[in-house]
């Protein structure tokens, strides 16, 4: 197959945008495989909780560390190859993951895990560029759609997984998805032409410049980065919640609240589609104004499980859909630079959902549950405020 420019006027074809969504949510999924199993890895490795609660910190590095070191590869080389290699990486770090015989050689894995993951961020700039600017928002919010899913459900599938057949059984069937996952990318994906014939330490460089020279830019990375930090407020602490008075659940009532949050990021290619046709601006400021109401409703309404669940979904509504259409201004900055403008985005929302969780977890210990609300809604305001009198 040789590298062609590839023109379009509309969406791609239902079974590629499949693809993209399935790649993006297979590909993230394994940096979310550690969360829920970390006490059974501490047992089977021999080794305290303390020593294994270095396996996702490494995860979450690398993932941020690829980010920012492997986005200019999705603009200087052709993106299928760059998705096929990427892939094949995370599949031989997964099975490295589920190999390990001791404590180090996990948390090499975890790092190389976190750097290669980073392929579904390049499954997303694909669905824009395959479609016309009309049909962009929705094309993305699919694909989103897939990723968003891959988060939520991993933990739910590797509690389940670890406790039937062992926690090496995750980190190998999650390896022999990804590698399916290339097979199927290298027979169905298109090439896709480099946007530009600059070299690697140029392009690197240049995503300062992309920071510098952009104002819609910096908004659009402070604004979704405020809405990271509810975000990760709410799931970070949400298992310590349920364990206290008046709840008094266990881990697999917190697991199964990723079901919740899933139902809520269904709703990502309505978004989408909603962004293209009236402009992205409100549904930021709508799904900002989610956010800001469901942690205000949480808060009042403690004790019910019922306003935690349709919260959770609201909420997760609202961060998907600021998401999408943040991504839908971005990529429309400059086409040649898609990879590097999704990588800064992406990269703000890590921060913030690393300053989201260290908040959270502050608030909790002094202020309980009503103080990880004030965090989140706080938050969505400042990104609510941020795109408020701002022409659509």
């Amino acid at each position: 197959m040789t590298t062609s420019s590839i023109v379009t006027t509309t969406a791609p074809p239902a079974p590629q945008i499949l693809l993209l969504a399935v790649g993006a949510g297979v590909a993230v999924a394994g940096i979310y495989y550690n969360q829920p199993i970390l006490g059974t890895l501490a047992e089977g490795l021999h080794t305290t909780t303390r020593e294994v609660g270095a396996v996702p910190v490494l995860t979450q590095l690398g993932y941020a560390l690829g980010l920012v070191l492997l986005a200019p590869l999705g603009d200087r080389f052709d993106r299928r190859r760059v998705i096929l290699v990427k892939s094949s990486m995370l599949a031989v770090a997964l099975l490295g993951a589920g190999l390990a015989t001791s404590i180090g050689q996990l948390c090499a894995s975890s790092l190389a895990i976190g750097v290669f993951a980073t392929a579904a961020q390049d499954f997303v700039p694909a669905a824009a560029a395959l479609s016309s600017v009309e049909m962009r928002g929705r094309s993305v919010g699919r694909v989103m759609t897939g990723l968003l899913l891959g988060i939520l459900l991993s933990r739910l599938a590797s509690g389940a997984l670890a406790e039937w057949l062992g926690w090496r059984a995750v980190f190998v069937a999650g390896a022999g998805l990804v590698a399916g996952l290339v097979v199927v990318s290298w027979a169905a994906l298109p090439a896709f032409a480099p946007t530009t014939a600059q070299p690697y330490v140029v392009l690197l460089g240049s995503m300062i410049k992309l920071v510098r020279d952009l104002p819609v830019l910096r908004r659009s990375a402070l604004s979704q980065g405020l809405l990271s930090i509810a975000f990760s407020a709410f799931w970070s602490t949400l298992a310590l919640a349920l364990a206290a008075p008046p709840y008094h659940l266990g881990s697999a009532a917190a697991g199964a609240f990723g079901l919740a949050g899933a139902a809520g990021a269904l709703g990502a290619p309505i978004a989408g589609a909603f962004a293209d046709h009236r402009g992205p601006l409100p549904v930021i400021r709508g799904g900002a104004g989610l956010v800001v109401a469901s942690f205000l409703l949480m808060a009042s309404c403690q004790g019910s499980i019922a306003v935690l669940v349709v919260s959770a979904v609201a909420f997760d509504l609202g961060v998907q859909a600021a998401l999408i259409s943040h991504q839908s201004i971005v990529y429309g900055l400059d086409p040649s630079a898609r990879s590097r403008l999704n990588a800064v985005l992406i990269s703000s929302m890590f921060v913030g959902m690393s300053a989201g969780a260290a908040m959270a977890n502050y608030a909790f210990q002094r202020a309980g549950w009503t103080g990880v609300m004030v965090v989140g809604a706080v938050a969505a305001v400042f990104a609510l405020v941020l795109q408020s009198g701002l022409r659509a």
